[in-house]
């Protein structure tokens, strides 16, 4: 995709604007299932777009539950890029998540929480909801290897 000068560069400037958008473009998946974000007075606060191709029970009717991890997945490893000390590529080892109740097709909310970043690895919470922050319909926790963006042009 970049040379490893550029990609360093290119990283730290998006980060530095807080363009997530130019993050997302280069996810097609992410796209595909209307992942968006913006940045207001708490944070990321990341939306994903109700969409017919992402229902997984026709019935309720319900999302799919890869959708919903996916959305946190991306989430997370969006969240975790802007809040690292340095620019560094978050690469996924472990993701756990908590389907708490049926995510309707509706639009759905998360945010997420750096609870930790050491030289190497980062743990990330995300929170998904509909209704209200305070009834989540997914919860997750995932475990990142951290990156220098000049040496993960390999993965």
């Amino acid at each position: 995709m970049f040379e490893s000068s550029i990609a360093s560069q290119w990283l730290a400037h998006t980060r530095e604007s807080g363009d997530l958008e130019a993050w997302l473009a280069l996810i097609p998946y992410a796209r595909r299932i209307g992942v968006s974000a913006e940045i207001d007075e708490d944070g990321v606060l990341f939306h994903l777009a109700p969409q017919q191709g992402n229902v997984g029970n026709v019935l309720l009717p319900a999302l799919h539950g890869g959708v919903v991890a996916a959305f946190m997945e991306t989430a997370a490893s969006l969240d975790l890029m802007l809040a690292t000390r340095e620019p560094r590529l978050p690469k996924i080892i472990d993701f756990s998540i908590d389907f708490l109740q049926a995510t309707r097709l509706a639009p759905t909310q998360a945010r997420c929480r750096l609870l930790r970043e050491g030289k190497r690895m980062a743990n990330v919470q995300v929170t998904a909801w509909q209704q209200s922050a305070s009834q989540p319909v997914a919860t997750a926790r995932l475990h990142f290897a951290l990156a220098d963006p000049d040496q993960s042009h390999d993965a």
